[in-house]
């Protein structure tokens, strides 16, 4: 994956966010011109999209101010930002499903011509989108680069269905894709709310293991006897924070140790923020 700064992230949603929003506006009123309820529909979900862009947008800058009552900052909210993305594209597919049952049991017609030449835009606008976003190894960039593949989705069933409706006038084709659409979109969606609840339940990164930084500590670190009480939990899913209890030789340097552990830490594991607390003997806390 691509390792950028905030900077760099922030301006990739704002451009997004304004693409999308300008032809969302296009796109509504080329679907209430052609009568065409399915590009009215993906231009909710643009609308949708543009607002989870910005709000990711609004949460990484909001991340770098810094508040007196919260120690780390508003870094988090650029995860609780993902876990609402993810929510809301929940619930836009559970939209999804019940609007092609429900045009499955009464399909509408649609002037196919108008509908096609602006699906075949959206499409274009979506995928340059989609190519600004995806790669980034910020979840909330993926969680917003997600709502544009949902965008991305619609456009291309636009238009086949506007072109099923041009060639065989078949209208139960759009509701038939929506329901293919809303299955692809699920995935995604389930896929950042789960990452977005362990980081906001301070779970254990999935690339970092508590024994295996451990033993990693041991081996390297002269003098350094034991390592226990280990806490590994991430800020977001690019800052992780460590916690352990080392126990030293009677006769080691506490600041030469805990210097190395950090530099093991740093140089093994990209973990650049940690708390050691160095001991001699039992543990004092309960084990």
């Amino acid at each position: 994956m691509k390792h950028h700064g905030h900077g760099h992230n922030e301006r990739l949603l704002s451009r997004g966010f304004l693409l999308i929003a300008a032809f969302a506006l296009v796109e509504a009123a080329g679907g209430y011109l052609s009568n065409s309820l399915t590009l009215i529909a993906d231009a909710g979900h643009m609308v949708l999209d543009a607002s989870a862009l910005a709000l990711s947008w609004w949460a990484l800058r909001l991340s770098r101010r810094e508040h007196e009552r919260l120690s780390y900052g508003y870094h988090r909210y650029q995860i609780l930002a993902a876990f609402i993305n993810a929510l809301a594209l929940l619930a836009l597919v559970g939209w999804i499903l019940f609007e092609a049952v429900s045009r499955l049991g009464n399909p509408e017609p649609l002037l196919p011509i108008p509908a096609l030449a602006i699906a075949v835009t959206g499409l274009v606008v979506n995928l340059f989108v989609y190519r600004l976003l995806h790669g980034s190894d910020n979840l909330n960039v993926r969680s917003a680069a997600l709502h544009v593949l949902g965008d991305i989705l619609g456009s291309a069933s636009a238009i086949a269905a506007a072109g099923i409706v041009l060639v065989f006038d078949w209208h139960y084709a759009d509701p038939i894709l929506a329901i293919v659409v809303a299955a692809i979109l699920v995935r995604g969606a389930w896929r950042v709310l789960r990452e977005s609840i362990h980081i906001l339940l301070e779970g254990v990164p999935a690339n970092l293991d508590p024994e295996r930084i451990r033993q990693a500590l041991v081996a390297k670190v002269e003098d350094l006897l034991d390592v226990h009480h280990i806490h590994i939990w991430a800020l977001t899913d690019e800052k992780f924070l460590l916690t352990l209890h080392a126990t030293i030789d009677e006769a080691a340097d506490e600041q030469l140790a805990t210097h190395r552990i950090k530099q093991v830490l740093v140089g093994d594991f990209g973990i650049d923020h940690s708390t050691i607390q160095i001991e001699r003997g039992p543990c004092p806390d309960v084990q």
